[in-house]
């Protein structure tokens, strides 16, 4: 019997719109999320979870806090940013796009402190 060597998507549906699974392994995850026109991510931190983001396609821009200041960043197409673990951050879609995510695999490490979408942690450390 042939070992299999392609790894099969997993598509997770998303308020914002959705991540494309494309590699998960023991070390790593690779995905890329669409997100629609308007819609933004949690504004979350990671305790764990080290993630490398480049923007593929559309329009992007960031809530960051670095060093205790918030600012915002817009991505051009092409950019990417490394989001450190306990980097306060959050994507905001200017039109719809595509970002390539490749992090660490701690897939559930998020903690989410505002979520427009109701999933903000009750307990979450600010």
């Amino acid at each position: 019997m042939v070992e299999r060597l392609t790894h099969p998507d997993k598509l997770v549906e998303k308020p914002w719109g959705y991540e494309l699974i494309w590699a998960h392994t023991d070390r790593y995850v690779g995905k890329v999320l669409h997100i629609k026109k308007g819609e933004s991510l949690s504004y979350q931190f990671h305790n764990v979870k080290d993630e490398t983001i480049r923007l593929l396609s559309g329009a992007l821009e960031l809530d960051i806090e670095k060093n205790g200041r918030q600012q915002k960043l817009r991505l051009a197409v092409g950019e990417s940013l490394h989001i450190v673990p306990l980097m306060k951050h959050r994507m905001i879609a200017i039109e719809d796009c595509d970002v390539l995510e490749v992090s660490t695999p701690e897939l559930d490490d998020v903690v989410r402190l505002e979520d427009r979408y109701g999933r903000a942690d009750s307990q979450a450390r600010k």
